[in-house]
């Protein structure tokens, strides 16, 4: 899941190469953190937050085979 999230959000930077997808799993659920260059933070948010939710619906249909509630968490 880990290699997904940062094959979709690579392309869409200016630094690649910043980009840090961690994982933390807990009873029943899988919290990924999607860390970026700060200057990128607007590209992968997007206009009112529809890249982000784009990325999210992707994540969450990969994952929907694993019986587990998957989160995916955009910091700097």
């Amino acid at each position: 899941m880990k290699e997904l999230i940062q094959a979709i959000v690579s392309p869409l930077v200016e630094h690649p190469e910043e980009v840090r997808v961690t994982s933390k799993e807990e009873d029943g659920r899988i919290t990924y953190t999607l860390s970026v260059n700060k200057e990128d933070m607007g590209k992968v948010i997007g206009k009112q937050g529809r890249v982000a939710k784009a990325i999210r619906t992707v994540v969450y249909a990969a994952g929907y085979s694993q019986q587990k509630k998957i989160y995916l968490e955009i910091s700097e």
